[in-house]
């Protein structure tokens, strides 16, 4: 399927699921791969775009993010390109488990960090992650010219190039952000200017299924 004449369009996809039996925010550190669940979201990824025009599929470095990309580029005889503006965001808590009543965010000598949420103070300012998120949308658009090409970053990113591209507010209550695993966030442009956002969910029943199984 080509993108109509004169349109570009950028798919933002997040990586599928991480092996992290720890729980810890793994960030930027390098070792974290896809568990079986996260291959077959990726899988799933590149069927979902199987029958489009892709012409460039460009990856953030992280090992999690390149894996997500590989059947994408093999179903297009692709080779992975890597762009570092993909990457996940800084996070000081890199390591950690995060997760309300048994992390670090509960430990008082970490509260300093939390002074403000609007920049955020504990991480990679939103202002930045905007930027350098659309430098590589604006850069893949030009390489895809008339067609299409797949970008595979991270949930933050991604959720903060959509707020970006909406002229929305940056900072946001993260249990708002509409990127799940493997989902896929489109943006098509005439020209430079952007005329429609698309999201979806090609995992959603594998999600579904994984969350019932959890809570069985």
């Amino acid at each position: 399927m080509s993108t109509r004449s004169g349109h570009t369009t950028v798919h933002l996809l997040r990586h599928g699921e991480v092996y992290n039996p720890e729980g810890v925010l793994y960030g930027r550190l390098p070792g974290y791969y896809l568990s079986d669940l996260g291959i077959e979201m990726a899988d799933r990824a590149a069927v979902a775009l199987a029958d489009r025009d892709i012409a460039a599929v460009i990856s953030s470095p992280m090992e999690r993010a390149q894996q997500t990309a590989t059947p994408i580029a093999n179903s297009h005889s692709l080779d992975i390109l890597t762009n570092g503006d993909l990457i996940e965001a800084e996070n000081i808590f890199e390591g950690k488990r995060v997760s309300v009543g048994d992390g670090v965010l509960k430990q008082p000598k970490t509260w300093r960090h939390l002074w403000n949420p609007f920049k955020p103070s504990w991480g990679e300012p939103y202002d930045v992650v905007a930027a350098r998120m659309s430098a590589a949308i604006d850069s893949a658009r030009l390489q895809a010219q008339g067609r299409e090409a797949v970008l595979v970053s991270h949930q933050l990113p991604i959720w903060i190039a959509r707020l970006g591209a909406e002229d929305r507010r940056l900072w946001h209550d993260p249990r708002s952000r509409q990127c799940t695993l493997a989902s896929l966030t489109s943006l098509t442009f005439d020209g430079s200017d952007l005329v429609a956002i698309t999201y979806s969910e090609p995992s959603r029943d594998l999600l579904e299924k994984a969350s019932k199984i959890a809570g069985a």
